[in-house]
């Protein structure tokens, strides 16, 4: 079994998916990552001196890496399930949890992340709020249609396992 993280970005695919991977057993892997070692610099790099459509062709050919492989789980990019066919790739071959969060929490966790984040580069406040409000309602569409949802504020390992795997 796979299974599939979507969400926006900050919504914590990638940290809950390690814990979650660590707990099951499972191999993890991210797709931003994948992509950053294929390109050999950070997605950041890649949306600068290449645009966004290179870096959406290689994050599509990241996620169908992941088709043969079993007892995995992968955090995609928050954009992933949003371009090409990706997200019926993503409910056809494995489980696939959205991690929902409100515009607020994911606006603040933006705000105060580490990792460098092409698209909100340069938004602060309000500004970075209604661009996530936004964007978070043109791809909606796409996250709901996963498998399973579930409250990414306060979500933990054992949570998506019982949904997942219904114990």
């Amino acid at each position: 079994m796979k299974i599939y993280l979507v969400g926006f970005m900050g919504s914590g695919k990638s940290s809950l998916g390690k814990r979650l991977a660590r707990k099951l057993e499972y191999a993890f892997t991210d797709i931003d990552q994948m992509v950053e070692e294929t390109a050999g610099m950070p997605v950041i790099e890649i949306f600068e001196k290449m645009g966004a459509d290179a870096f959406r062709k290689m994050e599509k050919e990241a996620l169908l890496s992941t088709a043969g492989r079993s007892k995995l789980v992968v955090a995609t990019g928050g954009g992933t399930p949003c371009h090409f066919d990706n997200m019926d790739f993503i409910l056809d071959n494995g489980v696939a949890v959205y991690l929902k969060m409100s515009p607020v929490s994911l606006a603040h966790r933006l705000e105060y992340a580490q990792k460098a984040r092409p698209l909100v580069q340069n938004r602060k406040g309000e500004e970075l709020l209604a661009w996530v409000s936004e964007k978070l309602a043109e791809r909606e569409s796409f996250y709901s249609r996963a498998h399973c949802i579930i409250k990414g504020e306060t979500v933990k390992p054992d949570q998506v396992i019982s949904l997942v795997f219904g114990s």
